[in-house]
């Protein structure tokens, strides 16, 4: 009974983002998220032996914590193997396995994790340089910029692991590898980096589909919620108290009541 009880306080805290202790959960494995690839990262530099074993020590500290969650989300399930082979599980156990084993260092995987973290941007809200940004529009907007910088880092950190060792001239850090990979997937093609290998050409084949189907499509939507954002002005509804509506709007979209002068029209009236 325990057992069953703890099992359900763990998985619940695991996926809340509502009680501060869920939130601060998610917040502190997204950072680590994000400070081992930044470690992925500064491990493609040249720096010095001290510097790189200690990273490697943090970075191991991080896998650690990793290996714990991901074990304790499995426990938690309510059905096991539907979890194993979820989205997330599936990204977790590749990010993670690798490592352990010794193969191939694919850290960069572990930026998708940070996917989690999108369900918190629904809480922010408020004026930006676009105009007003609702939590769901901030949501949405954050969740297509990431999605392009997501697909750009990985395919970057992908034809790094490939070209490195035996194209180590032009694919020397991993902006080298950035660079290559916005060149090919906006369809530049400058042609001053080019791979040597048969993955490498694969992964660029990859990359220039990608960029034709998927990012016009991702651009199309950030367009259109900015030009949404962009049409929004504040007028404070009377009845509830919301400040933002659409330009055109006569009642609150929230509540139903009728709205007044916008804070520019009042203040041309006045």
């Amino acid at each position: 009974m325990q057992s069953s009880l703890l099992r359900q306080k763990i998985g619940f805290y695991l996926e809340d983002i509502e009680t501060p202790i869920g939130r601060t959960i998610n917040l502190v494995i997204t950072g680590l998220v994000l400070l081992s690839s930044a470690i992925f990262v500064a491990d493609t530099y040249p720096i010095s032996a001290i510097t790189r074993d200690r990273l490697d020590t943090v970075d191991t500290a991080i896998l650690l914590v990793f290996v714990v969650e991901y074990l304790l989300r499995l426990w938690c399930a309510e059905k096991n193997l539907r979890y194993f082979f979820s989205l997330y599980a599936m990204i977790d156990l590749i990010a993670l396995l690798p490592f352990l084993l010794g193969t191939v260092d694919i850290r960069f995987i572990r930026i998708f994790r940070w996917f989690r973290i999108l369900r918190l941007l629904r809480f922010i809200e408020g004026k930006t340089f676009f105009g007003y940004v609702s939590g769901e529009d901030s949501k949405s907007l954050s969740r297509i910029l990431f999605t392009l910088f997501a697909i750009i880092f990985v395919y970057s950190g992908l034809i790094y692991q490939v070209e490195h060792a035996t194209n180590g001239q032009a694919f020397n850090t991993f902006l080298d590898a950035v660079y290559f990979s916005v060149v090919t997937m906006t369809t530049v093609g400058f042609g001053d980096v080019t791979p040597t290998s048969e993955a490498g050409r694969l992964l660029t084949v990859l990359m220039i589909l990608t960029g034709i189907a998927l990012i016009p499509w991702q651009l199309g939507n950030l367009i259109k919620r900015l030009v949404k954002t962009a049409n929004q002005v504040e007028t404070r509804c009377p009845g509830c108290g919301f400040a933002f509506h659409d330009t055109d709007a006569r009642f609150c979209k929230i509540c139903g009541s009728q709205l007044g002068k916008t804070t520019s029209e009042l203040g041309q009236s006045g």
